[in-house]
Formats: structure tokens, sequence, C-alpha cells
């Protein structure tokens, strides 16, 4: 018999989570800047800031203000002017935490943001750990918990996919999606527990199995589709992989430095230069891509050389793109010595073919014979740059994020990839118990399983380890 973990329910909370004090931290990025933004939050947040705040015009206390209202003064200790501030004010519950809220906008000296939170330590506020502001909007039911990780999603996103994916699920698309999967599951857990409750009477049944069994398919497979996601959820997070394979000496590290438009890899007309794996990133068109320079395929004695040629094809596996390079002064034998090799490696896989160092040969090869129909071969000079943003485009072209995927939703986080995979387990025994007729509480249970799994992602039941290790790795202030 299996059973379900421990969890507590976030209403219980432990000393990491108490809600029941006023915090404070810089909001802004850390270092001198214009202005920065110093945010309180707590009962007495605003009680704080009005002992602090004088407003340059009376009447304008902020304890006296409405809410979503700015307000000009000064922070003001004792004979002490700290700063012209600008004041804004959020109250309970209409507030990004929850709790009644003050941002204070001053000058973004380093001695000003820090004096200021001298200040409001010292008058009882504490400051904030990582994530606490979000973690409180948690806790206070303004978003669950795949929203306060899309937040951070959104902050550290550097990419035009990166912030569609944080965006859609901030505002709560993948969220959506999770309740309509659990208001299912629990309309079958309660028939069947109905059933349960009235073993006695054998002639009764709440549960059209075959009812259930559509059900249960129904809700595979919208689990499956969002598992499925995970591959171009991650690929667009993380960047999509790039590996750049081919020969020694056909170009791959001057194609890299191309296109991260730094010197990352050693260059030289020596043979198995590079040995080892390079990674980095770059953005193409909005897009994030990972290229990967890989060492060079020959036949060596050299061991070390030889497990980099391994890696590169550890990298092929691991690669959503792969491109080819192949030296374009020696392209039919370079083809004919390893072309079977690679594209029996690369057949599930977008491969692309770069002639390369097309400024050394007079015509341009025809290779069509020697490839597979409608692979795309890309001329180049990696060294004079010639053709690096056709190479470019049809890179992005190659990505095969369709404009329905841009409009799905698409699962990025790995937590949540794991949960969906226990929770698709877990629905797979349901639906082997519903074929072959297995009693009703054992159904029941894995029902229930399926329904932890998926409420586990939006935080409905949760462990203080969990959140605490999902927030620590939020920026101070947010």
């Amino acid at each position: 018999m299996r059973h379900l973990p421990c969890w507590f329910c976030k209403d219980i909370q432990s000393d990491y989570f108490m809600t029941n004090d006023t915090i404070c931290a810089i909001s802004t990025a850390p270092g001198i800047g214009g202005v920065a933004v110093i945010r309180v939050s707590g009962k007495e947040s605003i009680a704080i800031c009005s002992k602090l705040f004088h407003p340059h015009k009376k009447g304008k206390d902020l304890s006296c203000q409405k809410a979503y209202t700015l307000s000009y003064g000064a922070i003001i200790h004792g004979k002490e002017t700290v700063d012209d501030v600008v004041a804004a004010l959020f109250r309970s519950p209409h507030s990004f935490t929850g709790e009644d809220t003050v941002e204070l906008t001053c000058h973004g000296s380093l001695y000003i943001q820090q004096r200021i939170l001298e200040l409001l330590l010292a008058h009882g506020c504490r400051m904030a750990r990582p994530g606490e502001f979000t973690q409180r909007a948690f806790m206070n039911g303004k978003m669950d918990l795949s929203q306060a990780e899309a937040v951070a999603d959104l902050i550290a996103s550097t990419s035009e996919g990166q912030h569609r994916l944080a965006m859609n699920q901030m505002k709560g698309g993948f969220s959506k999606e999770l309740k309509n999967l659990r208001k299912q599951l629990l309309e079958i857990t309660s028939l069947m527990e109905l059933e349960l409750d009235f073993a006695d009477h054998e002639e009764l049944e709440f549960a059209d199995r075959s009812e259930l069994k559509k059900l249960a398919s129904q809700i595979e497979n919208a689990m499956l589709h969002l598992a499925h996601s995970f591959k171009a959820g991650n690929a667009i997070k993380n960047g999509i992989p790039v590996a750049i394979i081919g020969k020694t000496n056909a170009g791959k590290s001057t194609l890299l430095n191309r296109l991260l438009n730094e010197d990352k890899a050693i260059v030289s007309a020596i043979h198995g230069t590079t040995r080892d794996v390079i990674e980095d990133t770059t953005l193409i068109k909005g897009q994030l891509f990972r290229f990967i320079d890989t060492a060079g395929i020959r036949n060596t004695t050299d061991a070390i050389e030889n497990l980099g040629i391994e890696r590169t094809f550890q990298k092929i596996e691991q690669s959503s793109i792969v491109l080819w390079m192949i030296d374009a002064v020696d392209a039919l034998q370079q083809i004919k010595e390893i072309g079977n090799d690679i594209f029996h490696r690369c057949k599930n896989k977008q491969l692309i073919i770069v002639l390369n160092k097309v400024d050394l040969i007079e015509t341009q090869l025809d290779l069509k014979h020697l490839i597979p129909t409608n692979m795309p071969i890309i001329y180049i000079s990696a060294k004079e740059g010639k053709n690096v943003e056709e190479l470019q485009r049809k890179l992005t072209e190659a990505t095969q994020i369709t404009p329905t995927q841009q409009g799905d939703i698409i699962v990025s986080n790995v937590r949540h990839f794991e949960a969906l995979n226990h929770a698709l387990d877990s629905i797979h025994r349901v639906q082997d118990g519903l074929e072959n007729n297995l009693s009703g509480d054992f159904i029941s249970q894995d029902l229930r399983e399926c329904i932890f799994h998926l409420s586990n992602i939006v935080g409905e039941v949760t462990t203080d380890q969990v959140l605490g290790n999902i927030f620590s790795h939020f920026c101070v202030g947010k």
C-alpha cells in the first residue's frame, strides 16, 4: 500500500514563514543609480514610515492617505534630513503582498539607501529575506506557488521567449489548466469513495467504469501534453542547445566566436586544439541559443582527444539542433568519410550542414547527391563573417517553436515537470486498476496521489523545506 507524503497546509506557519512582523529591503538593483526603491511591508509599515516621512504639503500624512496614492516629502530623523522621497501607499489586501505596503523612492546614493534602511530597522522593521515579499504574496493567497516561481523567472528573463513563458505562467495560465485537472480528478475520487461508503450494498454503483476510463484517459492526455512541452520550455528557458560538430580544423571554434561576438574558444591551425566541450549562450532575434563547440571528429590515438570526441557524440544526443561544419576545400572527402555516421546520429535532430571557408574555393559545390533530400546547406566564411546572418536566420527557423506553441501552455520548471511525471504514474495506475476491476479503495488511493502531485505544483500541499528552497533563490527585495 502506498502512502501519501506528509505535508503541511500553508495556513499552518512555521517560524520561517512568520508574517506578523514588518519587513523592509531595497527592491532595485544593488549599486548607485538615478533612483532606488525601498519596499516596506507588514502590519506596521504605514505607522513606521509615517514616523520618518514628512510630507511637503500639510494634511498629506501617510496614515491619512488613500491606497494607490503618491506623496512627496522627506525622510527626516531628528534634525537630519536624509533625502527627498516619493512614498507610494498600498493598503491590505490590495497590494502585491496582500499586506499594508509602502514603497519609498529616493535618490540612488548608496549612503541614502543604507541610511533609510537603518532608520526603518531602528523603528521596528527587520530586513527581508530573499524572496520574502513574494513568499508573503503566496502565503496571503495573492498567487499560487507556480505563479510565485514565475516572478523569479520574469526577473531573470533575458529573451522574448523567456519573458513570454514567465508572463503566461504568472498570469495563471498553467494554474488554470491544473485546476481543471484537479477538479476532474476530484469528481472521480468522490464517486469512488461514495461507493466505498455503501460497500455493503453491492447493487449500488455510483461510478460508471466505462465513463471513468474515458475521463482518466482524457486526464492522462492533458498531463502528457504538459509534460511533453517541457522539452521546448526548458530550451526556451535555458537556451536552445545547438551542437557545432565536424572534423578537426573545420572552423567550429571560429564560428562559435563569431556567433558569440567574443573569443570564447581558442582558434588554431593545429588539428585537435579543442579537446573538451565549450558552451555559451547568446540571443538571436529574441531567442536564447546555447551553442556547444565540440572536439573535432577524427581517428586518433590520443586518449584525451578520444574522450573529447566521445563527449561530442553525447552532446549530439542532448542537442535540439546540430550544425555540421565542413571544410569546403575538402567537403566531398569529409562527407564520404563520416557522413553516414553523422546522418544516423542526427536522424531525430534538426541537422544543418554548414559549408565553411567558401572564400577559399572558386565555385560553389553541389552536394545534394551526397546528403538526404531537403537538408539545409549554408555556405559561409566564419573567419570573414560571410553569410553568418543567413545561418542565424536558419537557426531561428529550426527552433520548431510554432505560433500555436507560443500561445500554448508550456512547462519550463523542473519541479513542475517532475511532479507531472509522478502524477502520470498515478493516473496510469488508476487506468490499470479500472481495466482490471480492482477494488475502489486501491483506485481511490492512486487518484488521491495524482491530486497530491498536481496540488504540490501550485503549493496547495507542500513543506516548509520546499518553500524555503524556492524562495531562497529569489533576489532580496522581491
